[in-house]
């Protein structure tokens, strides 16, 4: 596999915290292409514009915790945007919930509406690498992952 084919993942960090997003997006560099959500309404609103533009996100890491909707909310309407968009269960983009240790009760609801996984904060690029490798396969993007 050549690093071209790594670079064709879409992802998308959602994190109220500049710093938070900063970091999460250094550490998936290697992944793919990162864009960014300040909230869970920017996060609705970027998955909006990739399902119509046909360029659907393989990886969402969104935060539990953020003002002006949570990552929950979000995370059911970023679900019924891709069913609405006819994508099956097993096509539809992986959601890693990132939190800190005390919000992961709050974090095991995500499960509920539909998330991969989850990361505590402070997150390393270890951390991410074992989130990831854990991911069901799907995608095509999953088994460049593998290798990492």
């Amino acid at each position: 596999m050549d690093s071209n084919d790594q670079k064709k993942s879409n992802i998308l960090v959602v994190d109220d915290d500049s710093a938070s997003r900063e970091l999460m997006g250094a550490l998936l560099s290697d992944y793919g292409q990162c864009s960014n959500a300040t909230n869970g309404a920017d996060a609705v609103k970027a998955v909006t514009k990739s399902l119509d533009e046909k360029t659907p996100f393989d990886l969402i890491c969104l935060d539990i915790m953020m003002p002006e909707m949570d990552g929950l909310e979000a995370l059911k309407l970023i679900r019924e945007l891709e069913q609405e968009a006819g994508i099956a269960e097993p096509d539809r983009a992986k959601v890693l919930m990132t939190t800190t240790a005390s919000q992961v009760s709050k974090t095991m609801k995500a499960f509920h509406h539909g998330c991969s996984g989850y990361l505590v904060k402070p997150i390393s690029k270890d951390a991410i690498a074992k989130e990831i490798s854990k991911l069901p396969l799907a995608r095509s993007f999953n088994t460049r992952w593998r290798g990492r």
